[in-house]
């Protein structure tokens, strides 16, 4: 246990196994934002694809038994000088990507000084039996909770303060049996994300994201609500979340890749969702996500039921399902759900076996199996 206090870190935190690291009310570890500081790079999963680069502010790998908890804060101070690296990132993005679609060994892909992909908050890696319970996350670099390879892993009563750039709140990432529940996220991107890698380099991987349970969360979101994808070439199934609550997103429920991805996200249950805005869209499927970059992997969504949402305003559309001609997205179940008002209520191609039950927008009920958007038309513009 930690005595009360704030503490600057000059360094990355390693957790060790079959070790809690306890933080009391009144605790503060305060990182010292100075990239300088989490060198030499470490092995991690940037966006969807390995590399070695700036170390993750927490970290740990292959560790069993790891814990932290408590109600102190963790404050990455991300602010200080890694977000700066946003608007200059594309180069070494583009070129890990690069890395990674042609098979490059790892020890090809070290980012280390003078390179800008922003280091992670908290990435377990191939890590089983983790615990995050009770803390609070504040301005992270980049994506905030990030377990990668990890399996049983519980994040329960954990708040997420982040509003920075990409500071997506929780991104299972290739994990099994992962729970996440009574957690409140406040975040500049993605609430919650579930992923399994990007392209060719998760391919190689092979290793899913599966058995998922997200239950009892509070978002509010300057992007996404509760995702997968778009980094799920490695495959997303059986994901089931209920009873949460959106006060704001741009889409609230959200599945999303393109077709450099292929994969498959199957069998995926939401409900019990209640929302107060989405400016995009309350239930979008999105196969077409930007960021492709011409390949011909058409990622397969099936196997989803959405039931029980309550919505009070979609902006574009209450529904978005956009699938692909030679892969459209298949056995859809939409069923119970109220958006009191909408710009447009649907927009649906390329889809099969879609039904909706008892759904309704601004009062009138739409047809079990609604025709489809016709080729002609063009959407309505859609922000990410």
């Amino acid at each position: 246990m930690v005595a009360p206090g704030d503490y600057l870190l000059r360094g990355p935190l390693v957790l060790l196994g079959q070790v809690e690291l306890h933080l009391p009310r009144g605790v503060t570890l305060r990182f010292s934002g100075e990239p300088a500081d989490f060198l030499p790079p470490v092995f991690q999963r940037w966006e969807g694809t390995e590399v070695y680069s700036h170390s993750p502010l927490v970290t740990a790998r292959g560790a069993s038994d790891i814990a932290i908890t408590g109600e102190g804060v963790l404050d990455g101070q991300g602010s200080r000088a890694f977000t700066a690296w946003q608007p200059i990132q594309s180069p070494d993005q583009t070129r890990l990507r690069d890395l990674g679609r042609d098979g490059a060994p790892l020890a090809d892909r070290v980012f280390g000084a003078g390179t800008f992909l922003r280091p992670s908050f908290f990435q377990p890696i191939d890590c089983e039996r983790v615990l995050l319970e009770g803390v609070t996350f504040r301005d992270s670099p980049f994506w905030v909770i990030h377990p990668t390879y990890c399996r049983q892993v519980i994040i329960r009563g954990v708040t997420v303060d982040s509003l920075n750039h990409n500071n997506d709140g929780c991104d299972p990432d290739s994990c099994t049996d992962v729970l996440i529940e009574r957690c409140t996220f406040r975040t500049g991107d993605d609430s919650i994300a579930i992923k399994s890698g990007r392209d060719q380099d998760a391919w190689r991987v092979g290793r899913p994201c599966e058995r998922v349970l997200v239950r009892d969360c509070d978002l509010d979101s300057r992007i996404n609500g509760l995702c997968i994808g778009s980094e799920m070439s490695g495959g997303v199934r059986d994901v089931f979340m209920e009873d949460c609550r959106i006060a704001e997103a741009t889409s609230a429920l959200y599945l999303k890749s393109n077709s450099d991805r292929g994969g498959a996200i199957e069998r995926v249950a939401m409900r019990r969702i209640a929302v107060g805005r989405a400016s995009t869209a309350l239930v979008r499927f999105e196969p077409n996500y930007h960021s492709h970059r011409g390949g011909e992997a058409h990622p397969a969504f099936l196997n989803i039921s959405v039931s029980d949402v309550r919505c009070g305003l979609a902006d574009t559309y209450a529904f978005y399902v956009e699938g692909n001609p030679s892969r459209p997205i298949s056995d859809v179940l939409l069923r119970n759900i109220v958006v009191d008002r909408a710009g447009d209520p649907l927009w649906l191609r390329n889809a099969q076996q879609i039904r909706f039950e008892n759904v309704s927008i601004g009062g009138t009920l739409l047809p079990e199996q609604p025709p489809h958007t016709a080729d002609s038309a063009q959407p309505r513009e859609l922000r990410m």
